[in-house]
């Protein structure tokens, strides 16, 4: 048995030399660290990892084993790095299920760029054929890959490739342990083509064969694989449930609000993966008292279950960093620390959602949308109360051509917003990515450039189906109202200049605005 409570079996622990680098036991940063790690608290979650050097095994802070003794303590930002330096994830706290943690950055050009490489390995959508390699990468960013490897060392002290293989191994181990997946399966879905190259990479990095770490008594086949993923606190999951439940399309999504016995979300998915479509059904529900959520997958998308997850993670903002959100709005915001920015399962989908918002209230969106699955969506069988059909495919909106007036007029939708539809789903289906890791700017002005689509819901979009933290819908009337300036001779205009202190986490802000509120039928847009 270990000192942190795993009892390993197989090989014995390396025992990673110290690195001239390594901080010294005085380093304040470290001292900072051990407290965290002493206290086990959840909102270091991901920021750190600590490696036991008397055991060879790295925790998340948050493990629930008896605290190390300091001078066996290595602490390291990321897991890449502590798999780099000999050290094997821990079997309890399981470092998988660690929110991730890459902040944005307001420091020098390299660590922004190195910062925005991470974000894109860690983007499935950005990578949609074979997988991120060095030199598409650097293509991606627009500097050599030698430059690439350079600042991404320098950042993070590992290769992108020593980085990309540690998220991969990590992804495999959370399914090895929480599915009843075979092996072939979790190698392929993790992002490993060759089933040999994985069982190598797997005991070269962790000691064990990947059988090992299977659970006994796995789910049954037809109901599903249950996983956790881990978040940082505070979180207002309350706040987050009663905003889709405001938003629920019947026969896609049912929201159980936070005064439900069981509160949770539950909705029907399709994946395009290397051209298969993935067709199924998700539910998910909050553990808060363990700061997780509970995440049960349909058997039909357990083959792209690490895509599943990581969308899962941006539609309820699970990676993001509460303290360094706050330390920036919190003088402005200060009842605002657990509000995060509701994202998306899909970005094509939440575009047409904003659309069909524009200058109405969100019942009236609701109503509209829910007309469109109902006629466009496929039908679908699930075990779940409520849902029945898929989202409209892109294809499907795109093909209606001169007979959207009749399609579309028929369920209420406007002539402007016909066209809108019409236009972003034919943009869809020829390749505009809508999801984390594209060109924001790029695709803010892809947007802009179709009919019916102006800056509020440019803005809108990239806040929650890109994900960019720094969106900014300026001409939002209800924004307007929180700020208190509604009267102002050009209220856009005093909106912005009020947003810069708030930079560059004006997403966020946005959140925490409307929050200030009383609550009451969302008004108008701006007319676009």
């Amino acid at each position: 048995m270990s000192e942190n409570g795993e009892s390993r079996g197989g090989a014995p622990p390396m025992i990673p030399a110290m690195d001239p680098s390594t901080p010294s036991p005085g380093d304040p940063l470290d001292a900072a660290r051990y407290r965290a790690l002493a206290a086990r608290d959840a909102r270091f979650d991901g920021r750190f990892f600590t490696g036991v050097t008397s055991t060879g095994i790295y925790c998340r802070p948050v493990c629930s084993v008896k605290t190390p003794r300091r001078e066996n303590c290595r602490f390291f930002e990321h897991a890449a790095q502590a798999e780099r330096a000999g050290f094997r994830p821990c079997l309890r706290c399981r470092p998988e299920l660690a929110p991730q943690a890459l902040p944005w950055s307001t420091q020098d050009a390299s660590s922004i760029l190195a910062q925005q490489a991470a974000r894109l390995l860690d983007a499935p959508d950005a990578w949609p054929e074979a997988g991120p390699t060095v030199q598409a990468l650097a293509e991606r960013l627009g500097v050599s890959d030698r430059h690439v490897r350079r600042i991404f060392e320098a950042q993070f002290g590992v290769s992108p490739l020593q980085y990309l293989q540690t998220r991969r191994l990590l992804a495999a181990k959370q399914l090895l342990a929480d599915t009843d997946l075979p092996v072939a399966q979790v190698a392929q879905a993790s992002g490993f083509h060759s089933l040999r190259r994985f069982n190598a990479a797997f005991v070269a990095h962790y000691g064990l064969n990947p059988a090992a770490l299977r659970r006994a008594g796995g789910q049954r086949e037809g109901q599903g694989s249950q996983v956790r993923l881990g978040y940082r606190p505070p979180y207002d999951w309350q706040a987050m449930l009663a905003f889709f439940a405001a938003r629920q399309i019947p026969g896609m999504e049912t929201v159980a609000g936070p005064a439900a016995a069981a509160p949770g979300i539950a909705r029907t998915l399709a994946l395009q993966v290397a051209g298969q479509r993935h067709e199924g059904w998700l539910h998910m529900a909050f553990a808060p008292e363990r700061h997780q959520l509970l995440l049960r997958v349909s058997d039909s998308l357990r083959a792209v279950l690490p895509l599943v997850i990581r969308r899962v993670r941006v539609l309820l903002d699970l990676d993001a960093d509460p303290q360094a959100i706050h330390a920036v709005l919190g003088a402005r915001f200060p009842d605002g620390a657990g509000l995060r920015v509701p994202g998306c399962m899909d970005g094509y989908e939440l575009a047409v959602r904003a659309v069909l918002g524009q200058q109405i209230t969100v019942a009236a969106a609701r109503t509209l949308a829910s007309r469109l699955v109902t006629r466009f969506g496929q039908p679908i069988a699930t075990p779940e109360p409520g849902l029945t059909h898929l989202f409209p495919a892109p294809q499907a909106l795109a093909d209606l051509g001169d007979a959207a007036g009749d399609a579309l007029g028929g369920l209420g939708i406007v002539r402007q917003r016909q066209a809108a539809i019409v236009a972003l789903s034919r943009a869809a289906a020829d390749g505009l990515n809508l999801q984390p890791g594209g060109d924001v700017p790029a695709t803010i002005a892809a947007l802009k450039a179709l009919p019916g689509i102006g800056d509020w819901t440019a803005q809108y979009i990239a806040m929650r189906a890109l994900r960019w933290p720094d969106a900014f819908p300026a001409g939002d009337v209800a924004l307007h109202n929180a700020l208190g300036v509604r009267d102002a001779p050009q209220p856009a205009r005093a909106a912005e200049a009020a947003s810069e202190p708030w930079k560059p986490w004006r997403s966020y802000a946005v959140l925490r605005a409307w929050a200030l509120l009383p609550a009451r039928p969302t008004p108008k847009t701006p007319k676009e």
